[in-house]
């Protein structure tokens, strides 16, 4: 067991040193540790087994030695021997070296001098090379500066460009080209600076001549419309050409730089028409410069938002218009040629450049403008009140937007805000015309056209569509049944018409709606200017009974000659009358409207003179007899119903309906008079500030109304059936009969009955009239001092009126309740 033991600790004292023995130094402490950590006491048997390793090594390295000895001791011997041929070798050697040193101090004095020479040589090739190197840069410098005192700063960026990118960084150690290199930043802004300022007086320079370029570009544009409606009528005609004009110098082919040119350059006659266009006005060179300054620069859409910037505020400006635009037509025109000249500069510019400004840039001017325009011309043509002004501001209007509309710029909004104008230039007209008519009216007779010879009577015709076979076959000299007035407002009616259709030329409508715009404005004239002008004539108090009579004549004719302005109308748009959409003029109810006022206005006319007449009566209320004879007031005022009834019978009854118009008017005012007559005598009589009345006023009453019976009777105008006309004063009459003959019996039992004798007396009235007779009664006797024998004597009548005072209120209230 023993023994085991002591043969594994060898084995293993064997491995120990085996390992220490190939093992790095660095790693022999585990190995070490493992002998401690091992059995007790085995480090000093593993100790006594590294000695003995020890001593091994040592044995063989003694044995080594011995054997390598005596070899080493030859090579010493050997290198004693070598040591004296050393030396001997080293002295010959240096001889040698000095006798070289001596023989080549000569050739390596030459030969620094030849290296001096070849350095030299060297020093200049380089010199040259650099300088070859340099005279390029210095040559560009010096081309870059004369470029920029020629003014062509492209060039010159260019010329910067190639020095910074090509030249200087050849030469860059050299202070010249640093220094060049330094100012190059600061040309640049000057380059910048000087473009910018060139910019501006561009700018500057557009706004100016905008005006110009407008002003060229309208004009082209009517040249334009002119040829092409030329074309039309040569196309209508079957001789159709290829136009060969084109707007400001344009067709739908855009040009390299943005143009617009003409197709055909083949017609000489066209070829020989210089047609100037937007660059032949305005140099645009600046801006393309400047362009391209600042493309080459970097800083483009600083440029372009300038630019634009620039352009909007200058928009603004040219949109701004004159406080006194509406005066004169020039104003407008210098109004639109700003605004076509400076979108004709943004068309060539859009067109010209590429991005400098975009077509949503131009579209949001033109949408910012247009709105503005039509604002500024809303404003300013409200202020306009004469109609020619007015028709040149609607041609300027179309000859601005067929111009932009040949740009591409959409003009919809313009044609309708012409329909705006129209409705301004038919006011315009209507208060023209109203004058015109208000004058007709003024200088008119109102007394029928004498005619003494053919040749009058044929310019009247001509003048105004007058037909009557009696007429025509009477001798000369007769008279036309309408005043002078009727064939001036029937000329001046179409004289109307034709203005109106003035300002629907070159609208684009069709036939239809410029037939419908004619009959619109011309029923304006009827029914608002001539129906007003109508009715303030006859409302005019110098206007009397006979003019007013020949009003209605005139109206009659003007009404009848409706169908003629219509056929007129019909004649100049060519649209049939037939047309479902057509409209029908309104004169019809405009003369029967002023026809029926002229009317009114003789009734209120005869009224007022009746009225007249009645406040000159001055009755003795309280007389105790009749004078005997009818009042003179009366008798005065039937005088006039006389006259003037008879000049009614006079007027012209040459045509059967005028006679039939004149005399159903007479008879209308002679009645309208007789029943104004009698209520105003009615209402005299029962006039509440009168207290009492005697019987002998009610007697001269009674004679007054005899008077206007009689005259009812005597058939002042001729037409009246049987007593109609006295059926005016049955009311007075019935209230007068009852008094004077004192029959209150018989009114009182026939009273309600159809068949009694005074229907027509209204209990009410018959009340207040026999209370004023009573109380004249009683202050009559009381003046007399005989009130007792009146009771005495009258007693009985005294009863009766008592009597029939209260069944008369009985009757009165039995009617209110």
């Amino acid at each position: 067991m023993a023994e085991n033991e002591t043969l594994e600790c060898i084995t293993e004292h064997e491995r120990i040193l085996q390992e220490i023995e190939s093992t790095d130094t660095a790693c022999v402490g585990p190995t070490l540790r493992s002998i401690y950590d091992d059995q007790p006491n085995a480090h000093k048997r593993f100790m006594e087994k590294l000695d003995a390793r020890i001593r091994n090594h040592d044995r063989e390295i003694e044995k080594m030695c011995n054997f390598h000895h005596q070899g080493f001791v030859d090579a010493i011997t050997e290198l004693l021997k070598v040591r004296a041929d050393a030396e001997k070798l080293m002295g010959q050697v240096t001889d040698t070296n000095r006798r070289l040193q001596e023989a080549g101090r000569e050739v390596t004095a030459q030969t620094e001098e030849v290296i001096r020479c070849r350095i030299q040589q060297r020093n200049m090739a380089t010199t040259v090379e650099k300088l070859q190197l340099c005279i390029p840069v210095l040559e560009m410098y010096s081309k870059l500066k004369e470029q920029l005192e020629s003014k062509r700063y492209y060039a010159a960026l260019k010329t910067m460009e190639q020095l910074e990118k090509v030249y200087i960084p050849r030469v860059s150690q050299y202070r010249f080209c640093q220094i060049m290199a330094e100012n190059l930043p600061r040309l640049r802004e000057e380059i910048k600076e000087i473009s910018m300022s060139d910019l501006k007086d561009f700018l500057e320079s557009i706004r100016k001549h905008s005006d110009k370029v407008g002003e060229t570009a309208m004009r082209q544009a009517q040249q334009h419309r002119t040829f092409n409606s030329a074309v039309a009528k040569q196309a209508s005609m079957g001789h159709y050409t290829k136009p060969v004009y084109s707007l400001n110098g344009r067709t739908h082919t855009h040009t390299p730089n943005g143009l617009l040119m003409d197709d055909d350059t083949g017609d000489e006659e066209e070829a020989d028409e210089e047609v100037l266009t937007a660059q032949d006005l305005v140099d645009f060179s600046p801006v393309y410069r400047c362009l391209h300054i600042y493309t080459v620069l970097g800083d483009r859409e600083t440029f372009e938002n300038y630019y634009r910037k620039q352009r909007k505020k200058q928009a603004r400006l040219v949109l701004q218009p004159q406080a006194n635009m509406h005066e004169t037509v020039e104003g407008y025109r210098k109004y639109f040629n700003q605004i076509v000249g400076f979108f004709v500069v943004e068309d060539h510019i859009l067109h010209a450049t590429r991005g400098l400004v975009t077509r949503a840039f131009t579209d949001e001017l033109w949408n910012m403008a247009l709105s503005k325009i039509i604002a500024v011309l809303r404003t300013h043509s409200s202020y306009c009140d004469d109609p020619d002004l007015v028709l040149e501001l609607k041609n300027l209007i179309v000859i601005f937007a067929d111009t932009l509309q040949g740009y591409g710029f959409p003009v919809n909004r313009l044609f309708d805000l012409l329909f705006e104008v129209r409705d301004q230039y038919n006011e315009t007209l209507l208060k023209k015309w109203a004058l015109v008519f208000r004058e007709i009216f003024e200088l008119d007779n109102y007394s029928p056209i004498p005619v003494d010879t053919e040749e009058e009577y044929k310019l009247v015709v001509s003048r105004f569509p007058f037909h009557d076979a009696e007429i025509e076959k009477q001798d000369f000299p007769k008279k036309l049944p309408m005043s002078q007035s009727v064939p001036q407002i029937y000329t001046q009616v179409k004289e109307f018409i034709y203005a109106s259709l003035k300002f629907s030329e070159s609208l684009h409508r069709s036939s239809t709606e410029i037939d419908d715009m004619l009959r619109k404005s011309t029923n304006l004239l009827l029914t608002r200017t001539l129906s007003s002008c109508l009715q303030n004539l006859i409302k005019k108090p110098h206007i009397g009974l006979t003019e007013l009579v020949q009003i209605i004549i005139n109206t009659t004719h003007l009404e009848q000659a409706c169908r003629y302005l219509e056929e007129f109308i019909t004649n100049i748009t060519n649209v049939s009358p037939e047309t479902v959409h057509t409209t029908r003029l309104y004169g019809l109810s405009t003369f029967k409207d002023a026809r029926h006022a002229a009317e009114g206005e003789i009734y209120t006319k005869l009224n007022q003179k009746i009225d007249e007449f009645i406040q000159l009566a001055d009755y003795e209320w309280g007389m105790a007899e009749s004078d005997g004879r009818a009042s003179g007031y009366l008798m005065d005022l039937i005088n006039f119903l006389r006259s003037t009834f008879q000049v009614f019978t006079h007027l012209p009854n040459n045509n059967n309906d005028h006679a039939s118009m004149s005399g159903k008017v007479a008879q209308t005012a002679c009645m309208s008079a007789c029943k104004h007559l009698s209520t105003s005598l009615m209402q005299m009589l029962l006039d509440t500030e009168l207290k009492q009345i005697s019987m002998g006023a009610i007697q001269q009453f009674n004679l007054d109304v005899i008077q206007c019976e009689l005259f009812a009777s005597s058939e002042p105008v001729p037409g009246f059936q049987g007593d109609t006309l006295q059926l005016a004063f049955i009311d007075l009459r019935q209230l007068l009969d009852l008094f004077m003959v004192w029959d209150w019996s018989t009114y009182l039992a026939d009273y309600g009955q159809p068949t009694s004798k005074y229907l027509r007396v209204n209990p009410a009235t018959a009340l207040a009239l026999l209370e004023k007779v009573y109380r004249g009664m009683k202050d009559t006797s009381k003046k007399n001092n005989i009130f007792s024998q009146f009771r005495k004597n009258d007693r009985d009548k005294q009863k009766l009126i008592e009597t029939v005072v209260k069944q008369l209120r009985s009757l009165v209230n039995g009617m209110s309740s």
